[in-house]
């Protein structure tokens, strides 16, 4: 059965780092499209970073650009989500998806309708 599952949630302060692994089982990792999203109380589930199956393109949210990079161990089934100089808006509940399909492409990979398996989610909270 295929499964997901993040960790490595938690506390940190305003522009520091923290690394959410995603580990995955019962399928194979490299053919899929796999993405983080967030989400806050009261607001839309949003994409933040996604990389494609195959040779792994990556696609990034605006607003994470040039400080969250998404990368994969084939080897241990697990996806990554390095994040540094993290803000106060980057704080909710992150969660680990697998798409239907392998391409990333520049507009469909965020649509959040294409993923049929998803993880129980983690916490990050970026607090002074």
């Amino acid at each position: 059965q295929a499964q997901v599952a993040e960790l490595g949630g938690g506390s940190v302060q305003p522009g520091g780092s923290l690394t959410l692994s995603c580990v995955t089982s019962g399928f194979r990792l490299d053919h899929y499209l796999m993405t983080w999203f967030r989400q806050v109380p009261g607001k839309e589930r949003e994409a933040v970073s996604g990389l494609s199956a195959g040779l792994g393109i990556t696609r990034y949210a605006d607003s994470v650009k040039g400080r969250f990079t998404i990368s994969r161990d084939n080897a241990k089934n697990t996806v990554y989500l390095q994040m540094s100089s993290l803000e106060s808006e980057d704080t909710g509940v992150y969660y680990c998806a697998r798409a239907r399909w392998g391409r990333a492409g520049a507009i469909s990979w965020s649509n959040i309708n294409d993923y049929d398996l998803w993880g129980q989610g983690t916490q990050v909270t970026v607090s002074s």
